[in-house]
């Protein structure tokens, strides 16, 4: 076969080594040797000798998902072979956690991470049951973490000098030595005359930086009964 479609742009490299890396802008490849986990459905194609097992969220994950309907829904890939991962044709990263650090990650952008990754679901310091889906994953440890995002996500230094404001459909996620708290930048009389339509934003400061995606989340599709 010949064409465009079969030149070696699109052709998938050898593997070199266990692990994940980006194959392109769209997907990552992880080479299994062992065990990893990335959030369900977001496998698009694998080879080798693969077993996938859904895997529990446990109390705390049950109750968050009841709570704000939102949730960190995962699966446990084992055995021996690659594996490649995509969600929504959306940008593909990753982040190299090391020990000492903590990256705070909306579940929506978790694509797959390493085993060796600890997490655990917070609630955004400020913002309580009333915050809805403000939510999200912290990750510990030493490994790799594929994220996804739409479009190509702004990095943003944040200081105790310069607090950053960020939408709260839009966070990607930050690191560690930041407090969070909701702040609310229209008065009550503008809200009730339409305001402009950002009310509320997350406020990180500190000493860190916040990752934030170029648009607000995309509205739920009403479920037809």
């Amino acid at each position: 076969m010949k064409g465009d479609l079969f030149s070696s742009r699109h052709t998938v490299r050898p593997a070199t080594a266990a692990g994940m890396t980006v194959e392109n802008a769209k997907c990552v490849r992880y080479t299994v040797d062992g065990e990893m986990l990335a959030r369900q459905g977001a496998m698009v194609a694998h080879r080798g000798d693969l077993r996938f097992e859904r895997r529990g969220q446990g109390v705390g994950g049950m109750l968050k998902r009841a709570v704000t309907g939102e949730g960190l829904p995962l699966m446990t890939v084992s055995g021996r072979g690659e594996a490649w991962f995509a969600h929504e044709a959306q940008n593909c990263f990753v982040v190299d956690v090391e020990p000492g650090d903590e990256f705070t990650v909306n579940g929506r952008n978790v694509l797959c991470f390493d085993s060796s990754l600890s997490y655990r679901i917070a609630t955004v310091k400020g913002a309580g049951v009333t915050g809805g889906g403000l939510f999200n994953s912290v990750f510990t440890g030493h490994g790799r973490l594929g994220l996804v995002c739409e479009g190509d996500p702004l990095v943003i230094p944040v200081s105790p000098q310069q607090p950053v404001y960020v939408d709260t459909d839009a966070i990607v996620g930050w690191t560690a030595g930041l407090d969070t708290s909701l702040h609310r930048s229209q008065s009550l009389g503008s809200m009730l005359r339409g305001g402009s339509g950002e009310a509320v934003q997350l406020m990180l400061r500190g000493e860190g930086h916040v990752v934030v995606r170029p648009s607000e989340a995309a509205p739920r599709k009403t479920q037809q009964h």
